[in-house]
């Protein structure tokens, strides 16, 4: 099993912080944007890891039952990351897109670099493809078409606030101290 890295905004003094219950409200809201707009988006694809759960909430609060997901690193460390995106098998089915209405989620448009792999991708295949993101920063190469809210600060997120579970450490095999 491959870890993946986590990284520890402890040290930064000004950070956007959501809370699992903000997560909520943000989800339906931006599920409202989708919803009021002309757009029906038939396929969600939420870009893996980031967008998978902002994808999941949207899912149900836009009652989209297709849903899909697409591996892309890019980060590495806090306001780190690889020379470019790169997608990561399993690739995303491409062959069913084409002529499909698809929103793609993700957690946040930081330099809008993932976000504009994935949505060239979609469209070379055939595919009308529209963003939604919980938050978008001003330098985004790409402008998404559902933001839920606008900063400039490193985000937390519940999902990646804590370092991953290591799992139980084997007994001391002489007993308790």
């Amino acid at each position: 099993m491959t870890i993946a890295y986590h990284a520890d905004s402890s040290t930064l003094a000004d950070k956007e912080v959501l809370t699992w219950e903000t997560f909520g409200t943000a989800c339906r809201e931006l599920a409202t944007l989708v919803a009021d707009s002309s757009f029906r988006p038939e396929i969600l694809v939420a870009v893996a890891r980031g967008g998978l759960l902002p994808g999941g909430g949207l899912s149900y609060a836009l009652g989209i039952k297709l849903t899909d997901a697409i591996n892309v690193e890019f980060y590495t460390d806090v306001e780190e990351t690889l020379p470019d995106p790169i997608l990561l098998a399993p690739h995303l089915d491409t062959d069913s897109i084409a002529g499909r209405h698809i929103l793609v989620v993700d957690d946040v448009a930081d330099s809008g670099r993932t976000l504009a792999l994935v949505l060239d991708l979609l469209q070379q295949h055939g595919a009308e493809a529209r963003s939604a993101v919980l938050y978008a920063k001003p330098g985004s190469e790409v402008t998404p078409d559902y933001v839920w809210r606008q900063t400039d600060r490193w985000i937390v997120f519940p999902w990646s606030a804590e370092p991953p579970v290591s799992g139980a450490q084997p007994p001391d095999p002489e007993g308790p101290a």
